[in-house]
């Protein structure tokens, strides 16, 4: 049965995972009130140095992260996206715990930006030991601001 399926993390370099995701950040918070496209959103798949991990459970995809894994800020949570019926239910978390798994094995530092009016967010990182690093004002789109949060487990050269 479906409902006892059980939900699993997923490496993926699938275009078709990448346009549903795509679609899914175009009709979610912080996207839409960003006013970012379906058009805007696929570029956030493309570039050297990403992993795109899916959280799935059968065929659906619950949520996703992109996570950057090269250069200094190798360990940036670039993206993290939990389909809108699902929010609220603990995905968000088990998916930003995965990722913080995956990325302590190549940086002691995990980063990651959220917008400013994304209150959910927000809390969810504070709960699990982000800390604020600075504002970037005007950094996706004019007028909005969103937040450097850094969670650290030592120095890059220890």
């Amino acid at each position: 049965m479906a409902s006892e399926e059980t939900l699993f993390m997923k490496l993926t370099t699938n275009q078709e995972d990448f346009d549903e995701c795509a679609s899914m950040m175009a009709k979610t918070d912080p996207w839409l009130t960003l006013a970012l496209n379906y058009q805007q959103c696929v570029p956030a798949f493309e570039g050297l140095g990403k992993e795109v991990y899916l959280l799935k459970k059968g065929n659906e995809i619950i949520g996703f992260a992109i996570l950057q894994v090269c250069g200094t800020f190798k360990g940036y949570i670039q993206t993290l996206c939990v389909r809108e019926k699902y929010r609220g239910n603990g995905f968000g978390k088990k998916i930003l715990l995965f990722c913080e798994e995956r990325i302590i094995k190549i940086s002691p530092n995990i980063f990651i930006c959220v917008s400013s009016f994304n209150k959910g967010a927000i809390k969810l990182y504070d709960e699990l030991g982000f800390k604020l690093v600075g504002k970037l004002d005007n950094f996706v789109k004019d007028g909005f601001t969103e937040l450097l949060l850094r969670k650290t487990f030592g120095p890059m050269i220890p």
